[in-house]
């Protein structure tokens, strides 16, 4: 089907606000409202840790079965009824259960946000960019997702703040509790309304489908003979790890350095600013200079900003100082999400094995949700103060330096004309 340019770029705005609302009840909540969510919820860092891993260990397998079902159904379908379930999931979330009601709802999440949705997404996005613009079309979509990240994260703790007219410290339990609430039914309607848009307006959006005489499963030992698509896998997960524990970063300046949960909320909400300029301009930069080689550029940053929170001590923890190097940091690691699915196209990975390939990156790839939390929580709840954060900085420092090495490795790989599907 033609496509006018406003159905195309209709199709992008809808790709973009799917991509985000779908994640705002699994991620924002915890990452924006950490220390109000373990009162609330009456969880210490360990066991909101252990509880998100269940959307990670649930995950995995959606992975798995995901990516050949985005490889043979229409992504409108998928999209707009993986909104829909995550919507549900926001309804029983609003009520704040305890431990295991948490690790049953995050769970719960790991399903409805992956199994139909993600590598649709991707290979809806891979679709739309073309042969010769995948830097701008994941660009354009983590750029867009991190703009409507921000804006939805900024009402929320402005409205979040409104809340407490008197201040946060003086507010009860009962009142947190209800400005939570409130934030979550908000990030529920957000997520159900989205669905209805993806439902209308992606039915112009162009399918390439896997051979329809090879199983649902055929293609995953074909894939998995790429060296690509291993050195892809490495790059994801040890981007995805320093993502993931962007979520400790309110924490890590509540704890770490006394700053105020407002202030914590806006720094991390502030760095959060920095995906959409961050993933557009290195998108573009990728287009024009190699997306592998952008991706090295972009751990080496993450390789300085991880030792400079690292190996600093109380005397570097000015509100000024934390917020300046969490921008950073932002940069380094939203342009990163804007990169590593771009690497498809310069792996030669044919299109219509794309569903396929995310679901085999992504299995491995994703296994942060299941223990950077966890661990995360064990090493701050046993190092109190400043020094469990450091402990977890210098972990992350690891693995930058390994998906450093992954990223460079990419960029020496003979290029070979892969067979179509």
């Amino acid at each position: 089907m033609s496509q006018t340019h406003f159905q195309r770029w209709l199709i992008m705005v809808s790709l973009i606000m799917a991509g985000e609302a779908i994640f705002t009840l699994p991620y924002h909540v915890t990452r924006f409202f950490r220390p109000t969510v373990l009162e609330v919820f009456g969880l210490s860092a360990t066991e909101l840790g252990v509880a998100q891993a269940a959307y990670g260990v649930v995950a995995m397998a959606a992975y798995f079965f995901g990516g050949p079902l985005a490889d043979r159904f229409p992504a409108r379908k998928l999209l707009a009824v993986s909104l829909w379930l995550t919507a549900l999931g926001g309804l029983y979330l609003a009520t704040l259960p305890g431990y295991y009601g948490a690790m049953m709802v995050w769970g719960f999440f790991g399903l409805s946000t992956i199994l139909f949705f993600w590598a649709a997404l991707i290979k809806a996005t891979r679709s739309w960019g073309g042969m010769s613009q995948q830097g701008l079309a994941y660009g354009v979509l983590d750029g867009g997702r991190g703009l409507l990240a921000a804006v939805l994260a900024s009402l929320g703790v402005l409205l979040f703040s409104l809340a407490f007219p008197e201040g946060y410290e003086l507010a009860s339990t009962d009142d947190k509790r209800v400005a939570l609430q409130q934030i979550i039914l908000g990030y529920t309607a957000v997520t159900a309304l989205t669905g209805v848009l993806v439902w209308f307006t992606l039915r112009s959006l162009p399918e390439v489908s896997a051979s329809v005489h090879a199983t649902i499963f055929g293609h995953f030992w074909e894939v998995m003979r790429f060296p690509a698509v291993w050195l892809q896998t490495i790059i994801l997960v040890c981007a995805y790890t320093s993502y993931k524990a962007f979520d400790q970063y309110a924490l890590f300046a509540v704890r770490g350095y006394g700053i105020d949960e407002i202030e914590a909320a806006q720094i991390v909400t502030l760095g959060a600013w920095t995906r959409p300029l961050a993933a557009l301009l290195l998108g573009l930069m990728a287009d024009r200079f190699g997306v592998s080689k952008m991706t090295v550029i972009c751990f080496v940053i993450l390789i300085i900003s991880h030792s400079l929170f690292a190996f600093t001590g109380q005397e570097m923890g000015s509100f000024s100082y934390i917020l300046a190097n969490t921008a950073v940091t932002g940069i380094a690691i939203f342009g990163l999400r804007s990169l590593y699915f771009a690497l498809f196209e310069e792996g030669q990975i044919p299109l219509g094995m794309t569903g396929t390939a995310v679901g085999v990156v992504s299995i491995i790839g994703y296994t942060p949700d299941v223990y950077v939390a966890a661990v995360a929580g064990y090493l701050i709840d046993s190092n109190p103060g400043l020094l469990g954060f450091q402990y977890m900085f210098m972990c992350l420092l690891g693995t930058a330096l390994i998906g450093a090495a992954a990223a460079y490795a990419f960029t020496k790989l003979p290029k070979v004309v892969a067979t179509s599907p």
